[in-house]
């Protein structure tokens, strides 16, 4: 049984392959692939000039580290919104202010994994206040306020690695959750690998919100079975309170998972009455447990962040929780735990699985109530399969994924393997509609599809490859989305279009509930940059020792001071510009001939400081590098560095030489 269960597993593995060569083999000859489209899809995905698009979608952006937001219908991509990694494009990571945003306890990082966007929710409706994602390698959430279009906060996860399953959120946006992939020893230490079952153990973190200003802080740990744990979601409704996990390698191995950890025909849904452990904790039970981890924070008054290691987190062990935690059996390998909007139905999606099992939130409880257990895991109670389940959802595609819901009762499944969507009825589990995608689809996404209120009008579907979809650009081709009209009985695929990095998830949402607390500008006399200036007239190159401060305005079209003399060759040098425009949709950039970090993007009324190591004597151009105006190429000046001990004075010029 054994062998025969791995052979399964390995021939479920080698499908996606001849899957894919069937497909590019039909497409090669550069026929059009895919299904009949009716003629009117560029219709319906067309934005005229001036029009705005119906909705935002935030993608993630994979291994860039980044979040996209695109317009939906019409595939355009505004902004690439730096998150986790640096971004050369607007000195994100590069500038002085922004750098401790990448501060971790590792140190700087410049560069992590963004798997998952969740949307800030009121009564389990998108809000648009913020959206998180997850930095899956170096564990870390991130917040960015939907005002700005910024990350403002980031906070390290500690006891945790691979940060997969998160940031999902409860329908107030009470708390972010955050579950471990790799179970590791808590704490963290030298242990031989091969002990993983007596010394590994998975974390479950829970990181409160602050609902009015959105800051974030780890409020406590689960410590739980040495399971992989993925994606999860609040229950809703009648299930508000509840959290579902879905976790696999029950199995508990180390090594060669995608065999080893096939023997058992299920794996679990974890779920946990996150509402009374809160209690729990409120009354003081909990072990402040040693550790280190980051958390920073943007000011935006300040516009600058700070980073502050945090040294204790308070853990609980399932014996503390006592009728919190439950695991319910799920076909193998779960990659999701899908919500509905009614809240009464937690759909589970096994890789390996040939059904999808929809499990009923109040055959749960009465589960629960009768104690209809099926043995427990380290003391947690496993709930019998059968007491919990309201229907298995029948030929449901090779390798179900990830499940969104629609506004009119039904559910969409990625199916990986066999590239299609699949439709079907919440309430009594049959397929209605099934639709080919290219290729092998990740994750999808409905607008407010996991929450109360889906706007079920559009399905994006995040491919994994393109295959002949697109122009070929060398061995890699560009990563894929897909735009499926869901207001009919039946799919309708409207438009391809490329995105960044590896998209992972998805969320959008109405464009007016984010588009009108857009922010224009910084008001210059609101800014307390520390180096900020609020006229031309303020600038000035200041020595203090060896460190030179050059504060410098930016107006169309001219950097006062736009010439600076006596900087020696030792000197660190840090550039202060502070962007003095007042009108929307005027930055301007800085730059320096052969500086080793980046060019500065600054919106208006904002400053932003750049470091700069002179590295020889000489004539180095500055320059605005954001076109700003009609004379935006005489929007330049020059610094002159002389060598160390040279007796040239700090000189600059404001339109008129001063000293």
């Amino acid at each position: 049984m054994k062998n025969l269960t791995k052979k399964f597993a390995v021939l479920l593995f080698a499908i996606p392959a001849i899957v894919i060569l069937i497909n590019f083999n039909s497409c090669s000859d550069n026929k059009k692939s895919g299904p009949a489209l009716s003629g009117d899809e560029a219709e319906q995905v067309y934005v005229a000039p001036g029009e705005y698009d119906e909705f935002y979608y935030f993608v993630s952006g994979g291994f860039s580290g980044q979040l996209s937001t695109y317009g939906i219908p019409s595939g355009r991509l505004f902004r690439v919104i730096p998150v986790f990694s640096v971004d050369p494009e607007k000195g994100y990571g590069y500038t002085e202010e922004t750098k401790p945003m990448l501060n971790t306890s590792y140190g700087f990082i410049p560069w992590d994994d963004a798997h998952h966007s969740e949307l800030s929710q009121t009564d389990g409706v998108p809000d648009g206040r913020w959206v998180f994602i997850n930095g899956n390698n170096t564990p870390r959430i991130a917040r960015i306020d939907l005002t700005t279009f910024r990350t403002v906060e980031i906070i390290e996860i500690p006891n945790s690695a691979g940060n997969h399953s998160s940031p999902f959120t409860t329908p107030n946006t009470d708390y972010v959750v955050a579950g471990t992939r790799f179970s590791v020893p808590v704490e963290n230490r030298d242990v031989p690998i091969n002990s993983y079952k007596e010394n590994f153990r998975g974390a479950i973190s829970f990181i409160k919100v602050d609902k009015e200003k959105g800051s974030m802080n780890l409020a406590f740990q689960i410590i739980t079975p040495p399971f992989d744990y993925d994606l999860s979601h609040s229950g809703k409704g009648p299930s508000d309170g509840w959290y579902f996990f879905s976790c696999y390698n029950s199995e508990e191995a180390n090594t060669l998972l995608e065999v080893e950890a096939s023997q058992k025909d299920k794996d679990f849904i974890m779920a946990v009455n996150w509402k009374k452990v809160e209690g729990i904790v409120a009354g003081g039970k909990g072990t402040m447990m040693n550790t280190r981890y980051a958390h920073n924070v943007w000011n935006e008054s300040k516009q600058l962040a700070t980073s502050e290691i945090i040294t204790t987190v308070k853990t609980l062990q399932p014996s503390e929780l006592e009728g919190c935690i439950y695991y319910i059996p799920c076909p193998k390998s779960p990659h999701g735990a899908d919500v509905d909007p009614t809240g009464q139905y937690i759909v589970g999606g096994g890789k390996l699985a040939t059904v999808i099992p929809v499990f009923s939130f109040d055959k749960m409880v009465k589960a629960i109530d009768g104690k209809q257990f099926d043995g427990d895991v380290e003391g947690i109670p496993v709930l019998k399969y059968d007491a919990v389940l309201a229907g298995e959802v029948k030929n449901p595609g090779l390798g179900p994924l990830h499940t969104e819901f629609d506004d009119k009762g039904f559910a969409y499944t990625s199916a990986f393997i066999s590239s299609e969507i699949v439709k079907w009825n919440v309430a009594n589990q049959t397929v209605v509609d099934r639709l080919p995608v290219y290729y092998s689809v990740g994750h999808l996404s409905i607008p407010g599809g996991d929450s109360k209120k889906p706007w079920g009008k559009y399905l994006i579907s995040l491919n994994k490859m393109t295959k002949d979809r697109y122009l070929p650009t060398g061995p890699e081709l560009t990563q894929s989305a897909q735009l499926i009209d869901i207001s009919g009985d039946k799919m309708k695929l409207l438009l391809d279009f490329p995105t960044i990095g590896e998209p992972h998830y998805a969320q959008g949402i109405p464009a007016d509930l984010v588009a009108k607390n857009s922010l224009k500008i910084y008001k210059i006399e609101e800014n307390e940059n520390p180096y900020a200036i609020k006229s031309v007239n303020d600038g000035r190159v200041v020595r203090e020792g060896n460190v030179v401060h050059m504060y410098i305005g930016a107006t169309r079209s001219h950097f006062t001071p736009d010439n600076v003399e006596g900087i020696q060759m030792g000197d660190t040098v840090y550039v202060h510009v502070t962007n003095l425009e007042q009108d929307w949709d005027i930055p301007h950039g800085f730059a320096i001939m052969g500086n080793q970090t980046s060019e500065m993007l600054i919106m208006p009324g904002e400053t932003c400081t750049i470091k700069w190591l002179p590295y020889k004597p000489g004539i180095f151009p500055m320059y605005c590098t954001d076109f700003c105006s009609a004379l935006h190429q005489e929007m330049q000046g020059y610094i002159r560095v002389s060598e160390k001990g040279s007796n040239v004075p700090v000189k600059f010029s404001l339109g008129a030489e001063k000293k």
